[in-house]
């Protein structure tokens, strides 16, 4: 849980030594930091959402994509504990690029991470529609269907998300020990919520594990292809680990916490999202119905656990999406206030200006939050426009993490990348897992962003959709460099450039 112990004089100090004063309240302790890792991944949450698109490509053996992805992205997280011990600084993308890198990459990271945070804030908190109104119809505020597709169910669902980012602002305002409060309950009530729903799995099977070598349900025509789209499930879901790295400054002792946690994180979610994938793949009614496609884990929950008690289960789906949700603003708020803190944005005083009591950046909470519920909107009517963009932020997170992954290889192939005495450090084995590092995040990006209809425009739709996630990374770096000279330019709301130490 949050402590409220006071920090070490070190880590301010250590802290100063950066070029940085300490602002923020250091009130999180190492279960607070793991938690802000894990509920960003949210298993629950995205295994939940995405469920029945990894079964619609890739048939049971879609599990397969599961530890494949697990492992790439562990070498990433590998590099990023040990960069995460170096530059224990709150905005880590952002921080560990412009130091490896120079400030314009690095400003480029941290812009790709703002736009894809603020994108991932409103896919999660959009997610409650597809929970809450199977609890009670009562959550259903807007007419009567509950599918996103619809207009109802679309109106419905920007409503929830709006109401919990609302919620999600003010509890990032009012203070980080607060937000890990709730954040830590919340993990707490998650963790028990995947043991459950993998214990109630396991123990009402319908068939072995050799469901995860079943491949005739997949999507038609070659299997590689349907099985490369079914991983981008997986893709989807193991990403945020870093969250850790970005409340550095409000961590104690964040050298050695946060590599750790970064770890940690990945690793349990990694394990008990495989549980829960094999145990619904095992207890699920029927593989060919169609309804696991459709409907996903909860099809399986529903039809396995027709009580109180699955009710019971779709809460701590609930409390997930939630905590989720404020994990992935709260990262956010800390990296726009990391990049204003060095003028590095328009109106970069005010967003860099934080709280005297609360100790938190109000007004970078603020905007994300805003732009989230703006976001939120273009789900009106048009749910195809929003998945969309869900997907394609995506492309962009792994696009950021290139940014940081790419220059330590080159930081390492010239022996530049020296990491102090007694912390995380991948040693002789730096080179071959950066390197590895790199090759997979561009493969993933590649795989993402290619245009394949079926995960751009399943019931069809424009040649803009289709080419969405190589559009919105040109608008996006387009739209940067505007922003990047925006910020550049000498004004009164600027703060000025604090250099590393």
């Amino acid at each position: 849980m949050a402590t409220t112990l006071p920090a070490p004089p070190s880590d301010s100090a250590d802290l100063e030594a950066f070029g940085y004063r300490p602002v923020l309240h250091r009130k999180l302790g190492r279960y607070a930091s793991f938690a802000a890792g894990f509920s960003f991944v949210s298993i629950l949450t995205t295994i939940f959402q995405f469920f029945g698109f990894g079964y619609g490509f890739g048939g049971g053996a879609f599990f397969w994509t599961w530890p494949i992805v697990f492992a790439g992205q562990f070498l990433v997280a590998l590099n990023f504990a040990e960069l995460a011990a170096r530059y224990p600084i709150s905005g880590c993308i952002y921080q560990w690029s412009r130091r490896l890198a120079g400030e314009v990459v690095g400003w480029f990271a941290g812009w790709m991470m703002i736009i894809a945070q603020i994108v991932t804030a409103a896919a999660a908190a959009i997610a409650l529609q597809v929970v809450l109104p199977s609890i009670w119809s009562g959550f259903q505020l807007i007419g009567h269907d509950t599918a996103l597709t619809s207009k109802s169910g679309a109106a419905n669902a920007v409503l929830l998300g709006s109401i919990l980012l609302v919620l999600t602002t003010v509890v990032n305002v009012v203070g980080i020990e607060l937000m890990a409060r709730i954040n830590t309950i919340g993990v707490t009530v998650e963790i028990v919520g995947v043991l459950a729903t993998i214990a109630l799995f396991l123990t009402h099977t319908h068939r072995g594990p050799h469901v995860v070598v079943e491949h005739s349900t997949a999507a038609p025509g070659g299997y590689w292809a349907a099985f490369l789209v079914s991983g981008l499930m997986a893709a989807y879901v193991m990403v945020g680990f870093d969250s850790a790295g970005e409340l550095s400054e409000e961590t104690r002792n964040p050298r050695r916490v946060a590599p750790r946690t970064i770890l940690t994180a990945l690793a349990v979610s990694a394990l008990g999202g495989g549980l829960m994938l094999l145990g619904a793949l095992m207890a699920a009614p029927s593989l060919t119905d169609g309804k696991l496609s459709t409907d996903g884990l909860a099809y399986v929950i529903s039809a396995t656990l027709d009580s109180p008690a699955g009710k019971v289960l779709l809460c701590c789906v609930a409390i997930a999406i939630s905590v989720c949700t404020l994990a992935i603003q709260t990262a956010g708020s800390r990296l726009m206030f990391s990049m204003a803190r060095d003028g590095r944005l328009p109106f970069a005083r005010r967003l860099a200006t934080v709280h005297p009591r609360f100790g938190t950046p109000v007004l970078p909470s603020v905007v994300i939050g805003a732009l989230a519920v703006a976001l939120l909107v273009l789900n009106l009517g048009n749910a195809a426009i929003f998945a969309t963009l869900a997907s394609v932020c995506i492309v962009m997170l792994y696009l950021a993490y290139l940014l940081v992954t790419v220059p330590l290889l080159l930081q390492r192939l010239r022996g530049t990348a020296r990491q102090p005495d007694g912390l995380f450090s991948l040693g002789r084995w730096g080179i071959p897992v950066n390197l590895l590092a790199v090759l997979w995040g561009i493969a993933m990006a590649v795989n993402l962003a290619w245009p394949r209809p079926a995960v751009y425009t399943p019931n069809g739709g424009s040649w803009w959709m289709l080419w969405a996630a190589p559009l919105f990374v040109l608008l996006t770096i387009a739209v940067g460099v505007v922003v990047h000279r925006l910020a550049a330019a000498p004004d009164r709301t600027s703060a000025p450039a604090v250099q590393p130490a």
